[in-house]
């Protein structure tokens, strides 16, 4: 029989109150048992069934659901006798108060801290909760001074959210000195070397399983469930086979082939959101997180859903060294600029050296990119080039002090943009250049209007290397990440495609017979981090 949450449940918890922490220089959470015993009070079933109405996938694993995932792993099924058995085994102090913190604004956080409040109760823990306030980033990753072993963080619990472009970014921060609430562990440490260790996509993905397997058991941090984002579209868009994947990002959608339904003049027009309000943003922050991002300009190489490179795109064909430090790519000797000027390896080295210097760069491109022979130098202002680039024609060289295992995934994001329009621009003020207000791009699409804050039409770029796209036009009206007119366009007829994260959208639009939401798996996982360093004593 289905499970509910109970009013009474609800009401419990909250009556429990702000209870006096006990603080003490030894942590009971240090004990896996402990973490583990939390595992198991927590019926994230029924809080995904209830609370988050079926939108969420419950976790297993920092790691979301794919490519990248192990088999196999403990789910820590709802089993509030085995957590109490483990809490008796770890003789656990039944008076010890947990303090739980979070950092979102939100009703939905507030009902599942009660839930979560009433679970550990029923198994016999404590806990309060409170919303952090102020300086919220150094109250969650505030680190240990260097050989030291206290805590510095004052929490026991912290709710939170890890997003990630390359799955290094869920684990690197359990490295040794880098973890406000993971102490080290040199097993844990030689896997994260395993992992950044290489550049071959097959032994990352090998070593990353053994790395699950290992914190299934530790729970540094507690695996709740996975956001997803959703994708809508109206029945008048026949994808024609093309991928549904990861959209905030860039991956081979096959938009090219897209085909929708013409409309009373004979005009085939797919109808969008996040179209530019004042400027277009760049690509270079968020890469794939506005239309314009995604058409526009095309990347070295492509993807699948997963983000996991797969193939060509300006780049005709790539080698990496047995070593992975030198990376080369013959670009497409056909590839033009929307007004008809060759793209070449010299715009994607101008591309990387200007991305450097610009404010507002994504991270994962950031570490490639200081990756290269010589990046540091350039970017201290002792260098008037980076030293490990070398670009002849069609063909880019990339020769690098460090290994980078993420460097084809950096590829498949990353936009060159043509240095003929803005090789005089000014890195600090890049988002300020006139180029944002109408680009020029080499992508399938290329600017036929636009209004600001009105709406931007995209045409096919007819001398396209890789072919015309079968869409007539598109139109995007302007929008911010949380679009408030999703559902107000959508149930107008002025929205054929889109995504969102938003559980209130996904409602509202899959109420719409016109309207069919497909749920994508994102590397986006809710937790509970577990501060297991010795707090301060009183």
């Amino acid at each position: 029989m289905k499970r509910t949450l109970t009013a009474l449940a609800l009401s419990t918890a909250l009556s429990v109150g702000a209870l006096p922490a006990l603080a003490e220089s030894a942590n009971p959470l240090s004990d896996e048992r402990v973490r583990q015993a939390i595992a198991y009070a927590i019926d994230m079933e029924t809080i995904v069934d209830t609370l988050f109405e079926g939108k969420a996938i419950v976790a297993d694993s920092m790691i979301p659901n794919g490519f990248w995932k192990a088999d196999g792993l403990n789910t820590y099924a709802y089993d509030p006798d085995k957590a109490r058995a483990l809490l008796e085994e770890a003789n656990w102090d039944e008076d010890y108060v947990l303090d739980v913190v979070f950092y979102y604004g939100d009703q939905l956080t507030v009902d599942l801290m009660t839930v979560l409040q009433s679970q550990l109760a029923d198994v016999g823990m404590q806990m309060t909760y409170r919303k952090l306030e102020g300086d919220v980033v150094t109250q969650l990753t505030a680190v240990p001074e260097t050989g030291s072993d206290t805590s510095a963080v004052d929490w026991d619990i912290a709710y939170g959210a890890k997003a990630a472009l390359v799955m290094q970014e869920y684990y690197n921060v359990y490295m040794d000195g880098h973890s406000t609430y993971t102490p080290t562990d040199d097993q844990r440490n030689e896997l994260i070397r395993r992992i950044n260790g290489t550049a071959d996509i097959d032994e990352q993905r090998a070593a990353f399983v053994d790395f699950q397997k290992l914190e299934n058991d530790a729970l540094s941090d507690i695996p709740l469930y996975y956001q997803q984002l959703y994708i809508f579209e109206s029945d008048r868009v026949d994808r024609m086979g093309g991928l549904y994947g990861n959209a905030q990002f860039n991956y081979d959608w096959g938009i090219l082939d897209w085909e929708i339904e013409p409309d009373e003049n004979g005009k085939r027009i797919l109808y969008t959101n996040k179209g530019p309000i004042q400027f277009f943003f760049h690509p270079w922050l968020n890469p794939g997180l506005r239309i314009g991002n995604k058409v526009l300009w095309d990347r070295l190489l492509s993807a699948d859903g997963s983000l996991v490179p797969n193939g060509p795109q300006l780049a005709e064909s790539w080698e990496v060294s047995s070593d992975g430090l030198t990376v080369s790519f013959d670009l497409q000797d056909n590839a033009t600029w929307h007004d008809g000027t060759p793209v070449t390896a010299e715009d994607v080295s101008w591309s990387i050296h200007t991305a450097l210097k610009v404010p507002a760069l994504n991270g994962v491109l950031s570490n490639t990119f200081s990756s290269i022979e010589g990046a540091e130098d350039y970017k201290a202002g002792n260098a008037d080039s980076i030293a490990g680039i070398t670009a002849d024609g069609d063909k880019l060289t990339l020769q690098f002090a460090v290994l980078d295992p993420n460097v084809l995934v950096s590829f498949g994001q990353f936009a060159p943009m043509p240095k003929h329009l803005l090789g005089d621009v000014n890195p600090l003020e890049f988002q300020q250049h006139a180029y944002w207000q109408n680009p020029v791009g080499n992508g399938p699409f290329r600017i036929e209007e636009v209004k600001m804050n009105d709406f931007a039409r995209f045409v096919p770029y007819e001398n396209y290397y890789g072919g015309t796209a079968k869409i007539d036009e598109i139109v995007a009206f302007p929008s911010e990440d949380n679009d408030p007119n999703v559902v107000k366009n959508a149930a107008a007829g002025r929205l054929d495609y889109g995504f969102t994260k938003s559980v209130a959208d996904v409602q509202a639009l899959e109420a719409m017979e016109h309207m069919r939401v497909i749920a994508a798996d994102i590397p986006y996982t809710r937790s509970l981090r577990m501060n297991a360093y010795p707090k301060q004593p009183d």
